[in-house]
């Protein structure tokens, strides 16, 4: 492994570390307003609320419709929703559990 690469690995341990290190909501919402952009935050959320509307079976055009996300990424979250790590499944199915789970107003959230 180079040392580029043992280094970004280490960076990237010690971020998730960091985002596992955060206790509510507000925490979340503050940490990643000063970590990312208003563009990368928007892109994050609209991912998820993607794959969300992907799981409850919703067509590519209505959620190009609903979201503005290019199909290109939409089949992008589609392949990590059948074939990828599993994380928006695991994250998904437990925000559903937890009651957390809401269809986005998507003029406003998305």
């Amino acid at each position: 492994m180079s040392a580029e690469k043992s280094r970004q690995d280490a960076a990237h341990a010690q971020l998730f570390a960091a985002i596992l290190e955060l206790r509510n909501v507000q925490e979340c919402h503050d940490f990643f307003e000063d970590l990312c952009t208003i563009a990368e935050r928007k892109a994050m959320s609209a991912r998820l609320e993607v794959a969300r509307m992907l799981k409850n079976g919703d067509s590519y055009e209505d959620v190009v419709k609903k979201t503005g996300v290019s199909t290109a990424t939409i089949s992008r979250i589609n392949r990590c929703l059948q074939h990828g790590a599993g994380g928006y499944t695991v994250i998904l199915e437990r925000m559903e559990q937890a009651g957390r789970m809401r269809q986005c107003k998507h003029d406003e959230d998305v």
